[in-house]
């Protein structure tokens, strides 16, 4: 009763100050991964709408192999696009209708395994600033992780993108500035997911925002890897979220359950399509010893 009641103030919470206001548009792109999209989209969807910040709509891809031509979207339409594909790749249109829109200012959330996505794709790969796996090496530039108070760029060559074991971890905040984080604790503990290592890319990270630590025990490469961050790309508002990797059910997700993510992601969403973060601080978010969870998504 007492998680009940904590999540029901923090929706009014929310309630409160967001007003009256209209709500963003919000488009979600996803249709085919290595990852769970089943579950992922529909939790993000649920997370976005079940706010009362955002109009969500979602575009599903044909599946892997089938006819990319006719998959084309409106970008125009929406103040922010949360990115969750990995797989075939898009028409030319839609690609440039994709640059056109961050050439103009668009809101974009790249989340988890969309920075796997268009390793060929120079733009794309600019828009994420990290990514990994399909071949990415020290061709893609370099490694990117967090040592001694600063980022390193490390051009040792190697194969960009891992993981080790799931696990909870803590996030550890290097920008609480920043409209996306502020007020939000330094120190929080994550629900069990994968923690990204290894990646490299161009490298164009604007605001630091997260960093944890990836443990050698547990195969990680035993660094403070960069998971949340915004890119600079021209004048579009970028925020890569590379926590949150889908459960095998809607039930079973606690990457995408924990209050962290939840909280990150609605924020990450708002700063992207408005350039402010109005949202207060949820009372039952994580602290740096206990994880919180909404399994309802809301």
């Amino acid at each position: 009763m007492k998680t009940f009641t904590r999540i029901i103030i923090a929706a009014l919470l929310i309630i409160a100050a967001t007003g009256a206001r209209k709500p963003q548009k919000a488009l979600i792109i996803t249709g085919q991964n290595n990852h769970n999209w089943p579950v992922s989209h529909v939790a993000i969807e649920r997370i976005l709408s079940s706010s009362g910040l955002f109009k969500v709509e979602t575009a599903i891809s044909p599946a892997r192999g089938e006819d990319m031509s006719g998959f084309k979207v409106d970008f125009r339409r929406y103040d922010v696009v949360v990115v969750d594909y990995n797989g075939d790749e898009w028409c030319d249109e839609m690609k440039s209708a994709f640059e056109r829109y961050a050439a103009d200012g668009g809101g974009i959330v790249m989340y988890h395994a969309a920075d796997n996505s268009f390793p060929q794709w120079k733009a794309y790969n600019e828009m994420n600033a990290l990514g990994g796996w399909e071949g990415r090496n020290e061709k893609d530039g370099p490694y990117v992780y967090w040592k001694d108070g600063a980022l390193v760029r490390d051009m040792t060559p190697g194969p960009g993108g891992s993981h080790g074991a799931q696990h909870e971890y803590v996030m550890e905040c290097r920008d609480a500035a920043h409209p996306i984080v502020a007020g939000l604790p330094e120190r929080w503990k994550h629900g069990r997911d994968e923690l990204y290592d290894r990646m490299r890319g161009p490298g164009n990270i604007g605001d630091l925002l997260y960093t944890a630590y990836a443990p050698q025990e547990l195969r990680g490469s035993g660094r403070n890897e960069p998971l949340i961050f915004t890119v600079d790309y021209g004048r579009a508002r970028i925020c890569h979220i590379m926590i949150g990797h889908a459960g095998p059910t809607l039930e079973d997700n606690p990457a995408m359950q924990c209050v962290g993510f939840q909280t990150l992601l609605l924020r990450a969403c708002e700063w992207c399509a408005t350039g402010k973060v109005r949202q207060p601080v949820p009372d039952d978010f994580p602290t740096e010893g206990e994880c919180s969870f909404r399994k309802e998504y809301r």
